[in-house]
């Protein structure tokens, strides 16, 4: 029986802001199946990086989840691929906790290829078994970048592979992640278990979306199309915006009370790559004439999230690679219909036409199809949504922490310590 978990989040911490250059689906991931452990009653502690000297270096995030920040060179926010020369400190500080604590873990389990180099050094030290959830590949997002900034370092590449090789378990969040993981880098598949991630459906739950609007101050003859993520070319912002584009002229009077509101990122970020994103979609905005339809509001917390899922009329993810997509289960535990790119974990997680739609990457015009349909019905808007809230029903985290805590059961089974 599971008693005690190892959580090993080396790079980013689960209680950061979200929608900033390192935080997203991974934060929430960790954040959220800690909780859920610890109410089923298993003590859970989450070994992360300290960006910030001023924060208490454990904090409780659950009644039995701490959240404890080590140092990994500068305690400030730096490069996370830089954050390889530093796992040896880490794995220290990670040693003298337990030591301080006289604790003994079940089992580790590592998010991230950071991460995974951690968990490896200690199960060497603890005898104990680690599993290991990537979350997203460096293989698959250098398939789909389109310029030298957006490549992912040939250093995580290599790690990625070499983790998946001395990891005693892996977990993909999709079959289409497993495949991917057994086609590119010879991976047995049965060292790979399929279990997606989840959403806390006591916070994504429908709103009335006038109640919705009025709390977020908008005029209630406006209408938000929605895009919830980080500011990087990876989510093809820019074909959503092109995609405005053509519906503005296409259809313009469907345009007339819309506005396309960007959630994530910093208006004034110190990510050169985000910088340049940001530069790049004002200067498309203003090619294409759009006048002032965009808004980028910047990152925002997760419950004032909930209302602008709400007053949504759609949720768009243009992404040209997604592992899973936890913005689109958010969005339809809210009741808000999705369209998504026909990629990666969007594919699973939509099925097209029931509670949302997918459109083939990088099509504007075929985005653009999609957005008009939804705009100019809203009977088809409500059906969507109210499918989309029963679907997903069955990401629950009580859901998902069953079907991890009996791959943590055979992978301790099966372990030869």
């Amino acid at each position: 029986m599971i008693q005690r978990v190892a959580m090993l989040s080396v790079h980013t911490c689960p209680l950061a802001t979200l929608g900033g250059k390192e935080t997203g689906g991974m934060n929430v991931y960790v954040r959220d199946l800690s909780r859920e452990l610890s109410r089923r009653g298993i003590d859970v502690d989450i070994y992360t990086r300290s960006q910030n000297p001023e924060i208490p270096r454990i904090t409780r995030l659950a009644e039995r989840a701490r959240v404890i920040h080590l140092k990994a060179g500068p305690e400030k926010p730096y490069n996370k691929n830089d954050v390889y020369n530093h796992l040896a400190e880490f794995v220290a500080g990670v040693q003298a906790q337990t030591a301080a604590d006289g604790l003994d873990y079940d089992i580790i389990y590592s998010h991230y290829w950071l991460s995974g180099l951690v968990a490896r050094a200690l199960r060497e030290a603890w005898h104990i078994p680690f599993v290991q959830m990537f979350h997203t590949l460096a293989e698959m997002k250098n398939r789909v970048a389109l310029t030298p900034a957006e490549q992912e370092p040939a250093l995580r590449h290599q790690n990625e592979q070499a983790i998946m090789g001395f990891a005693d378990r892996l977990v993909a969040a999709t079959i289409n992640e497993q495949n991917e993981m057994v086609d590119f880098f010879g991976v047995p598949p049965e060292k790979i278990s399929v279990a997606p991630p989840g959403v806390d459906l006591a916070r994504f739950s429908p709103l009335d979306q006038g109640r919705a609007r009025a709390y977020l101050g908008m005029p209630p003859e406006h209408r938000m199309i929605l895009f919830v993520g980080r500011i990087q070319p990876l989510k093809g912002i820019d074909t959503l915006v092109k995609a405005l584009a053509l519906v503005k002229a296409q259809h313009p009077t469907l345009t007339k009370d819309v506005c396309l509101c960007l959630i994530g990122g910093d208006p004034h970020p110190d990510s050169e790559l985000e910088q340049a994103e940001l530069e790049r979609l004002r200067q498309l905005e203003a090619e294409l004439d759009l006048g002032d339809l965009i808004t980028l509001l910047g990152a925002k917390e997760q419950d004032t999230l909930v209302y602008y899922y709400a007053a949504a009329e759609m949720v768009v993810m243009p992404s040209h690679y997604e592992s899973f997509g936890m913005v689109a289960l958010e969005a339809m535990a809210c009741g808000t219909p999705v369209i998504a790119s026909d990629v990666g974990g969007l594919s699973f997680n939509i099925e097209d036409g029931f509670n949302g739609y997918l459109v083939p990457g990088r099509n504007p015009q075929a985005l653009a199809d999609k957005i008009a349909l939804l705009l100019r019905n809203k009977v088809l808007r409500d059906q969507l949504a109210e499918q989309a809230g029963e679907w997903v029903q069955r990401y629950s985290w009580a859901n998902i922490a069953d079907e991890l805590l009996d791959i943590f059961a055979k992978t301790l089974g099966h372990y030869p310590g």
